[in-house]
């Protein structure tokens, strides 16, 4: 049986996608923020702009003979993105606009394994929102939940109230689709620290 493979470095920030890969008995060797831009560029499509930004966010911090994994997240109506909300009145925008609507959020992941070869997948999930009234909006944004959300909410916290269907991947929505990324890791042949100990 094999061993314990390469180091998996995470290049993410994000605490939330350390709980999901915990989930699923992973815990990256290495956490390390990865410094990009995440500005779309001009009459880019949602879809490509997640995709790069996941790209460019593992590529930033991958070392040659560890295993690099790199996320993103966004929230597209049509094709317009949605960004992470930084401040109360862009969370209160997104939220407007997102009352009583089908939105995607689209969670893209890049792993780049030891040899440097990249692997990709793209999560979009469909999310319908109730129609919310101003009270509601004021209300969830005093919780403070929306900083640095994507879209200006978190599903996971009292946001879950506001979803009225979701057709896809909920842990991608809350930013690390896991299915995508156990299939990843595991075709490149990932082995975690703990299912490596269990085969000893």
């Amino acid at each position: 049986m094999p061993g314990r493979t390469a180091q998996l470095i995470l290049a993410s920030a994000s605490p939330r996608r350390l709980v999901l890969l915990a989930q699923i008995g992973i815990v990256p060797d290495r956490v390390i923020p990865a410094d990009v831009d995440e500005t779309p560029r001009r009459a880019e499509a949602p879809r490509l702009h997640v995709a790069r930004l996941a790209r460019e966010k593992a590529a930033r911090v991958a070392e040659a003979g560890c295993f690099t994994l790199g996320a993103d997240t966004v929230v597209a109506v049509g094709q317009r993105i949605l960004g992470k909300a930084n401040t109360i009145e862009s969370a209160r925008a997104c939220l407007t606009l997102l009352s009583g609507r089908r939105h995607h959020v689209l969670t893209a992941v890049t792993l780049v394994a030891p040899d440097g070869s990249e692997s990709h997948r793209l999560s979009d999930s469909q999310v319908v929102f109730v129609r919310l009234t101003a009270r509601q909006i004021d209300a969830y944004l005093e919780t403070g939940e929306w900083a640095g959300k994507a879209g200006g909410y978190a599903i996971q916290g009292r946001a879950a109230a506001f979803v009225r269907a979701l057709h896809g991947s909920y842990s991608g929505v809350v930013g690390l689709p896991l299915f995508e990324t156990a299939q990843l890791l595991k075709g490149r042949g990932f082995v975690a620290a703990a299912a490596a100990r269990a085969v000893c």
